[in-house]
């Protein structure tokens, strides 16, 4: 089984934005060491809880003290930027950092609609051109540009000798359809979905045209995981970031992921229990085996290429305990 790590750096109550983010290192270095195949980060705007706002420059810090594992973006929110700026960013850390990078490329907002139009103007437009951006940036990737073209003159400089490979992600058949048009892998982000996700996926492989990126499609589908030696110690350690959820949707939150002792007396109304109820759906807790069995029945449903990893935890040690134990059971050790 292939498996990655997607990381959303999340701060603990109780600590700092600059732990979260040193935790995120050592997410990346422990990624690094147990043979997943690439470590990518999530772009948030003053949301909650979350401390990376530009995955770019967490990139540069880690790949710098990580050896092989692949890093990159989950996702550049294309809106908010022009793409030669993009390809720019992503060609430098690829020169420093000859084929290990990765471009996800998303279109969500990322935080709120006040933090959207700080960002950038215009952003419902932009997503309506989204097509075309994707298009533009994947033209500044390649330096192909048609001769008659404005920007057919200019590089996005540094040219790396291996280019960063873009990947499309989303949720839905519009972004599938985006990345089969272009021949890049795609990323079901099935952990923040209500969507039927074995149609989107199959829309995707339907309508693949094979291109320089790829040969043939390549699908990750992005799962909320939580592992420890036992499914009841994976549930109570899970609790925590059930209860972030919940109130970060009351406009709560933002001392970040509670602690279990927090999680376990916050004060909970029977529609909010229902809802937690729902939420745990959502996420898969559990041991070693019974993770390994879910994610089996995970790929096998998806015809998933690939696993990627959301782990959520207040204690940095319990995260990257889960992903020990997950690769224990579903990595090869050579």
């Amino acid at each position: 089984m292939k498996l990655s790590i997607l990381d959303q750096s999340p701060a603990s109550s109780g600590g700092t934005a600059k732990q979260a983010l040193e935790s995120s290192l050592a997410l990346a270095q422990a990624g690094d060491r147990l043979g997943y195949a690439r470590y990518w980060i999530a772009e948030h705007h003053d949301f909650p809880g979350l401390s990376c706002p530009a995955p770019e420059v967490l990139l540069g810090y880690i790949g710098g003290q990580t050896e092989s594992i692949r890093i990159g973006s989950g996702a550049v929110l294309l809106p908010h930027y022009k793409p030669y700026k993009v390809a720019e960013t992503y060609n430098l850390l690829a020169t420093l950092f000859p084929g290990r990078i990765d471009v996800g490329i998303g279109r969500a907002p990322g935080g709120s609609a006040e933090a959207t139009m700080a960002l950038s103007d215009n952003y419902l437009e932009k997503v309506r051109r989204m097509p075309e951006s994707v298009e533009e940036l994947l033209h500044f990737f390649k330096n192909d540009f048609p001769k008659d073209h404005m920007f057919s003159k200019i590089s996005p400089s540094p040219v790396p000798e291996m280019a960063p490979l873009p990947w499309m992600l989303g949720t839905s058949k519009k972004s599938a359809v985006l990345a089969a048009k272009h021949g890049l892998p795609y990323v079901f982000g099935q952990f923040m979905s209500d969507q039927e996700g074995l149609e989107i996926l199959q829309q995707y492989r339907w309508a693949y045209k094979a291109g320089s990126w790829m040969a043939d499609p390549y699908t990750i589908v992005t799962v909320s995981l939580l592992c420890a030696e036992t499914s009841e110690r994976a549930e109570e350690l899970a609790l925590p970031n059930h209860i972030w959820k919940l109130q970060l949707q009351k406009g709560e939150g933002r001392k970040g992921v509670p602690s279990l002792a927090e999680a376990k007396s916050y004060p909970l109304t029977e529609e909010e229990k229902e809802h937690l109820a729902r939420m745990k759906n959502r996420t898969i807790p559990g041991s070693p085996g019974e993770v390994k069995r879910r994610l089996e029945e995970l790929q096998s449903h998806y015809g998933a290429d690939e696993l990627m990893i959301v782990t959520i935890a207040h204690d940095n040690k319990d995260r990257i305990r889960s992903y020990e134990l997950l690769s224990n059971v579903c990595l090869d050790p050579s």
